[in-house]
């Protein structure tokens, strides 16, 4: 937010957008969709709410459900992990590189498609008053800071305290509400156990993975730290035990499926509370799982012919 709000202060932000103009208006969105883009690349929670400063309805709308697309900092532990246990160093840079622009490519199919489907037309005409380069104010800045803060504090973190909650209880009591000492016995350990055979095709059946996937929902950092404790191995040593439960190929396969599957439980209430409805919200996440578990098995699928 800081050095977003340092951008926007000095007039380089509505630059950006000028420039971007002409390239996305080829997949039906207006520089100015670039922005909300751009910061979903931090967190989609601001960058959904960024939307508001689009005029046209359409635009907004398009860019909500683009936005997921872009790999979000919360997913860095994620492929730093895995990117550690069973790349080579000199690769592992490539696959990281590799993993965003998938992401942004899944986004550029998807904005064609919708462009030709749901949300035929062309984007409003770009009109903007380019404003003088100036050097930031402190005040102007910490307001912006402020304004987006507090925006995030009220509406994402209390839904990511519940959320947290919720997840807490699943891994604390059994199906008798006993409380565990096993979580393997425990009502979330059951749920992945449940959902482990639709991971089957991609490579990682274990319901371990599966398990950590549904706590990724609530924040994605979650999925390293939830594979730690099912698995009672600090962190630190985690990636040594990635080998029993992964092979490079279904490995690769998981980190395409972490890159798309559904954003946090906060971004799919931001697009509730932006798009105005809960069933849109629902088809958002609806829609991200199933690209993402069709790309996880196309890259599972045309690994096995390497590899």
């Amino acid at each position: 937010f800081f050095f977003l709000s340092i951008l926007e202060d000095t007039g380089y932000m509505a630059r950006v957008a000028f420039v971007m103009d002409q390239l996305l208006r080829r997949i039906g969105l207006s520089g100015r969709s670039f922005v909300p883009m751009l910061i979903g690349f931090g967190c989609s929670v601001p960058a959904i709410m960024a939307t508001r400063t689009l005029s046209s309805d359409r635009d907004r709308k398009m860019t909500i459900l683009l936005t997921p697309f872009m790999s979000c900092s919360a997913k860095l532990p994620i492929y730093a992990l895995f990117t550690t246990a069973f790349f080579p160093r000199q690769w592992r840079a490539v696959v990281m590189i590799g993993l965003y622009i998938t992401g942004i490519l899944c986004g550029i199919l998807y904005a064609i498609l919708l462009k030709f489907t749901k949300y035929k037309g062309e984007p409003v005409p770009f009109v903007m008053e380019l404003p003088n380069y100036r050097f930031p104010s402190a005040r102007s800045v910490c307001q912006l800071i402020w304004e987006k803060a507090r925006d995030f504090l009220q509406k994402a973190f209390t839904i990511i305290f519940v959320a947290t909650i919720v997840i807490w209880f699943l891994q604390t009591f059994d199906l008798k509400l006993n409380v565990v000492t096993d979580s393997e016995k425990s009502l979330l350990a059951l749920v992945g156990q449940w959902i482990a055979p639709l991971f089957g095709p991609l490579g990682f059946s274990d319901w371990r993975v599966s398990t950590a996937l549904i706590t990724g929902f609530t924040a994605k950092e979650a999925v390293v730290s939830t594979l730690s404790v099912l698995t009672g191995t600090a962190t630190a040593n985690l990636s040594r035990v990635l080998g029993s439960m992964f092979t490079g190929r279904s490995a690769a396969s998981f980190l395409v499926f972490t890159l798309l599957y559904t954003p946090c439980v906060a971004a799919i209430a931001a697009v509730k509370r932006e798009m105005g409805s809960g069933m849109r919200a629902f088809l958002v996440v609806v829609l991200q799982c199933a690209v993402a578990w069709l790309m996880a098995f196309a890259v599972y699928q045309i690994g096995g012919i390497f590899f």
